[in-house]
């Protein structure tokens, strides 16, 4: 019988019926059982976390640290089991899910520090006698609706600021993966975490999410997900004057040129593009190659994905997992039959994995298209999956030109050994995240996190600038 994981509100794990299933993309066994939420579930929170509001931003903020250290506490004591769990549910490789484990718990124990400086403003008076200063204060109750791709790192990097700024919640995880996040809560309701401050249902995205956006005690909600949901959630949350904060789609590219460390430029393409099942939204999509080494680097490319080991993320050895779930494989499918129509014959990969031990899994070949033309349904559109289409350039100007071609702004990557092209890209590549001579994907939690253009809209996450979402100013003047 699989375990059944209650929705926790005020406090309290909340038991019920119906049931959904928690699946391993790998091999189709349940992980879990997760009880349905409903709408009356989310109002049922937001009432328990505006309870609990008054008291939790009352108290002091290395307080509010000291939780989210003891929280983190439990998670590296149950670092095992929270990673296997994660590959279990969400099918990237092991050595993938320790390491974002491994960041969760950092996430906590970096926002747990900020509770002691956590920066106001203080500023000199034009006046005599006259103190002036502004003070942080909470937002309120706060909606947090996250993505199965980094289930618990996501979560982690909303639910830290949120709290640590003295905000109580309440946290939608994704249908696809939430047993990440429950952990998370789990740990959070160890460490004791006060009734109402922390609340979690799991269910239906279009259900709950509207539920929650239109939740009478909510005051800002915190997006990551498709460009479609994260639009229509923007004009719910408008109308009632929320904060809102979105993290939506992207066409990543990298530009590699000839000057580039060869064989650096390939690996870095190749993880980039591939790694975590090319389910990253910062994720290399598009690589745009100068003319001098194109059909090298793509020969280059080609023998390194054929030698990428898929299989079920928990065996060793083995490089890349499942796509999330069967609608997600069939996205990706499908997006590579359109190559094949509009680019032609991948040089690699291109089907769908079903021998032996991957029968029962959702198993794509990582797959390398080359001589795609920008106009192609390939390079302009989000596939979310092992697919990576190469493009021409004639020169950097082109290939910068190329980069920028796209309605998307989240991460873009550069491959050169020359400075001055380095500032060129720096100061003209259109995205809020760039990488040099590195993958496209891989953020740290020190810095802020987030794009530009339609991939994202509101303050950026992570780092000191995650505090100005999740925070106000009150301003005082005091004469003495």
């Amino acid at each position: 019988m699989p375990e059944i994981f209650a929705n926790y509100i005020a406090g309290d794990w909340v038991n019920g019926a119906p049931v959904f299933e928690d699946r391993n993309p790998a091999n189709g066994e349940v992980v879990g059982c997760f009880v349905k939420g409903t709408a009356r579930d989310v109002e049922a929170a937001a009432d328990a976390a505006a309870r609990a509001l008054p008291a939790w931003s009352a108290m002091s903020a290395p307080a509010r640290g000291n939780i989210l250290y003891k929280a983190a506490g439990i998670l590296d004591g149950n670092f095992a089991r929270v990673s296997a769990d994660m590959t279990r549910e969400e099918g990237k490789t092991l050595p993938e899910a320790k390491g974002e484990v491994r960041r969760t718990i950092n996430i906590l124990r970096y926002f747990a520090g900020e509770g002691s400086r956590l920066p106001g403003m203080l500023a000199p008076s034009e006046r005599d006698r006259v103190h002036m200063f502004a003070l942080r204060k909470p937002v309120g109750v706060v909606g947090l609706i996250t993505p199965w791709n980094f289930p618990s790192a996501i979560p982690a990097w909303k639910l830290a600021p949120a709290l640590i700024c003295g905000n109580t919640v309440v946290l939608k995880p994704a249908s696809a993966a939430p047993l990440s996040a429950w952990r998370i809560v789990e740990a959070l309701h160890e460490a004791g975490v006060p009734k109402g401050v922390v609340n979690f249902v799991a269910g239906p995205g279009g259900e709950l999410g509207h539920a929650l956006v239109n939740a009478g005690p909510l005051r800002a909600v915190s997006f990551t997900g498709s460009c479609q949901v994260g639009n229509a959630l923007h004009a719910e949350a408008s109308q009632r004057r929320l904060r809102i904060q979105l993290e939506m789609g992207g066409k990543n590219p990298t530009i590699v040129l000839a000057d580039a460390d060869f064989p650096t430029a390939v690996e870095n393409v190749v993880n980039a593009a591939f790694f975590s099942t090319g389910q990253k939204c910062t994720a290399t999509s598009r690589a745009i190659v100068e003319d001098a080494v194109y059909d090298r680097f793509v020969a280059a490319v080609v023998e390194r994905t054929k030698r990428l080991k898929v299989g079920d993320g928990m065996d060793p050895g083995i490089d890349i997992g499942p796509c999330v779930d069967q609608a997600q494989m069939e996205t990706v499918l499908r997006y590579i039959e359109i190559g094949r129509q509009e680019s032609g014959e991948p040089r690699c990969g291109g089907r769908r994995l079903a021998e032996g031990a991957l029968a029962k899994g959702y198993f794509v070949e990582p797959t390398v298209f080359a001589d795609v033309a920008e106009e192609h349904t390939i390079a302009r559109e989000e596939i979310f999956g092992p697919v990576l289409a190469i493009l021409r350039a004639r020169d950097f100007e082109d290939a910068l030109r190329m980069a920028n071609n796209t309605p998307f702004g989240l991460s873009s990557s550069i491959q050169t050994s020359n400075l001055s092209r380095v500032f060129e890209y720096v100061y003209r590549a259109e995205a809020g995240l760039l990488t040099v001579n590195l993958p496209s994907a891989g953020v740290e939690y020190q810095l802020p996190f987030g794009g530009s253009k339609e991939s994202s809209f509101g303050p950026k996450e992570q780092g000191q600038a995650a505090l100005e979402f999740y925070s106000d100013y009150k301003t005082v003047y005091l004469k003495y």
